[in-house]
């Protein structure tokens, strides 16, 4: 393990475990970009498995027995082609909200550091096994559904573990603007990733795959090398109590003096008569994890649950489905489908940004997520014009980014916990578990509901989104009730 502060000088120690704490949130924001980077792939090659072949140019060499797909990738050159890209996304979603809620629980009982290392190099493979069918010249839906579906299972093991990481380096001051712009690696990994697709879609679409593979398995291996996943690992080779207090002292200063997960007071120590070397404010952890009823029963965690489970639902529908919406209805090229749709994306950073600031400044998280939610509903009705996919992009991913992050790491270290400081990654798992059933019913829904009308998938969306805001109605009552002088102001 790490041993990097045996200088005497105090001064030194904390710089250290400064630039340490950035450096983390770093290589955790590296990570999860890494993740939907490598999801991302599948909505830009979706154009490029279906095309208009009339506009295409015909090899003059190529026997071909079907004017009308002679240009499409078997098995998707079918009428029900649609339906067979419903297939493929539901493989995956229906698979990572299953994992999610089990993903939980592993990550609160194995080390993290292992864990997202093996998590992401599998996903590595995975990714990259399914652009080798271009290569290999597979034409078998259950194949590409396989590798969707254990892709899915292997991509739970991120979200948990790196909410849990950042928890356990981050105390509670400024949380929500420091997870929203943390959490903007959501959509960096979605313009990353459909950027690096869309140079290889037009000529070799499996390497939009093989590459976005190679990328997360990278990234695994730096996790394995490098992730100090937690402040007591880092801070238990602190040679004295005094440089101890001292980085103490330096984290009251800064606003950060209570780590999220944090087991009790400290109190000092003695083995045998000698004075521990464990700095205070970081205490190993010996509490049992909570169980999946514990977790539910915490307040606040049904309701956003079930809000995410929609709010996913409308944001995973514009991820899956939107290069090919621009594609079908502006009449864009797949590659320029693919590089417009990272607008909605930019969007998104910035809502996931502006919701965590202006939830930690009225202490609302509930209210500040139902304000954006109603908004975005007729946001919807006016997406088909281009210029509004930023506007939207912030209005739809705001909420979902706020209740991933600052949200679960508030219920995560609810006061009803009474110190038990290893219910984080469950709650996290929960939560995300829940939206992700949304997230696999959206582009479902989406794929059935299409060729009967893109505005008919537009209504579907507006629907989604009421719903979320309805969820959220009984904490938005209590937040205006705290607001008024009714009742004291908590959050979650």
């Amino acid at each position: 393990e790490l041993n990097f502060c045996l200088f005497p000088n105090t001064s030194f120690c904390q710089s250290l475990f400064c630039r340490y704490r950035s450096f983390i949130l770093f290589l955790t924001f590296i990570f999860y970009t890494a993740y939907h980077l490598s999801r991302k792939p599948i909505s830009i090659v979706k154009s490029e498995l279906h095309r208009n072949c009339s506009t295409v140019i015909r090899p003059v060499d190529l026997n071909i027995t079907n004017n009308a797909t002679w240009c499409d990738w078997a098995p998707f050159d079918q009428d029900n082609y649609q339906t067979l890209f419903g297939v493929l996304d539901n493989s995956f979603l229906v698979a990572y909200a299953i994992g999610m809620f089990f993903s939980g629980i592993f990550g609160e009982r194995l080390p993290l550091r292992y864990y997202l290392s093996a998590g992401m190099l599998m996903s590595g493979l995975f990714t990259a096994l399914f652009g080798l069918g271009f290569y290999w010249n597979i034409h078998s839906l259950g194949y590409y559904a396989f590798m969707q579906v254990m892709n899915g299972l292997v991509q739970t093991t991120g979200w948990p573990a790196v909410v849990a990481c950042v928890g356990n380096w981050f105390g509670k001051g400024k949380r929500g603007f420091i997870m929203g712009v943390w959490n903007s690696h959501t959509s960096v990994g979605n313009i990353l990733g459909s950027l690096i697709a869309g140079v290889f879609v037009s000529s070799a679409w499996g390497m939009s795959f093989i590459v976005p593979g190679i990328i997360i398995a990278s990234t695994g291996i730096l996790c394995f090398f490098f992730l100090v996943e937690s402040k007591f690992l880092f801070s238990q080779r602190l040679p004295t109590p005094k440089q101890g207090r001292a980085l103490r002292h330096s984290d009251q200063e800064s606003g950060e003096a209570e780590p999220l997960l944090q087991n009790a007071p400290h109190t000092d120590r003695t083995v045998n008569s000698a004075i521990s070397t464990d700095p205070p404010g970081v205490v190993e952890d010996h509490t049992e994890a909570i169980s999946f009823c514990g977790a539910l029963s915490i307040p606040g965690v049904v309701e956003f649950s079930l809000c995410l489970l929609f709010a996913k639902l409308v944001s995973y529908t514009f991820l899956y489905w939107l290069p090919l919406y621009i594609s079908n209805v502006a009449h864009f090229e797949a590659k320029e489908a693919g590089d417009m749709s990272t607008l909605f994306d930019v969007g998104g950073i910035v809502g996931g940004i502006m919701a965590g600031l202006v939830s930690d400044y009225t202490g609302g998280r509930a209210t500040t997520c139902c304000v954006m939610l109603i908004v975005a509903a007729p946001m919807v009705t006016i997406f088909p014009y281009i210029g509004m996919l930023l506007v939207c992009g912030g209005l739809v991913n705001g909420p979902y980014a706020l209740i991933t992050t600052a949200v679960s790491a508030d219920l995560g270290t609810h006061e009803s916990l009474r110190g038990n400081s290893r219910a984080l990654s469950t709650v996290t798992a929960i939560i995300d578990g829940t939206g992700s059933v949304g997230a696999a019913l959206g582009p479902l829904l989406a794929g059935v509901i299409s060729p009967t009308g893109w505005n008919n998938v537009f209504y579907m969306l507006i629907s989604a989104d009421v719903l979320a805001c309805l969820f959220l109605s009984r904490l938005v009552y209590k937040e205006a009730q705290s607001w008024c002088g009714r009742a004291p102001r908590q959050r979650g």
